[in-house]
């Protein structure tokens, strides 16, 4: 009895694989996506001017996705996306590990998703990571935003899923 006992305290005594384990997170509201509604050709057309109007809406920002994807470039809406997410997370732990998340996946040299920024940005970014929060990834975020703007808005305001829509 004793040694059985004392076999079941040793198993719990045991350290755990990594401090995962013992985190308890925050509990976080989960967002209701809004329905995406088709927008009117009038709503549509405000989006040639304003990739933040587009991104704002979700009809247009899963527009904009779907033809980016099409090009096989979307990891710059992405991204966009991910720190919007980001920014709205409220428990240090869970914020830790989306910056990580978004590190590994977007920043990072040879990232599967990796955003063209330039190396200041980069840096800039990897030191603000060192103690996460809500604004880590703004200047590489406001750095996407501008490349989106030039590049990738005017391609998607020329192509036919655009033009559908202004109809």
């Amino acid at each position: 009895r004793a040694k059985e006992i004392k076999t079941k305290l040793g198993t719990l005594l045991q350290k755990p694989d990594s401090t995962i384990d013992f985190i308890i997170p925050y509990p976080e509201k989960p967002e209701k996506p809004p329905k995406a509604h088709k927008p009117s050709p009038e709503e549509a057309l405000q989006w040639r001017d304003s990739l933040e109007k587009l991104l704002q809406n979700p009809y247009g920002l899963a527009s904009f996705l779907s033809f980016l994807r099409s090009e096989f470039s979307e990891e710059n809406v992405e991204f966009w996306v991910a720190c919007e997410d980001y920014k709205k997370t409220k428990s240090p732990v869970k914020m830790t590990e989306k910056a990580k998340k978004i590190y590994e996946e977007f920043i990072q040299t040879e990232a599967p998703k990796e955003v063209n920024i330039d190396h200041f940005t980069k840096a800039v970014t990897m030191k603000n990571l060192v103690e996460p929060s809500p604004t880590s990834f703004d200047m590489a975020q406001k750095r996407i935003f501008a490349l989106m703007e030039k590049d990738s808005l005017p391609r998607f305001v020329r192509s036919e899923i655009y033009q559908e829509l202004i109809k």
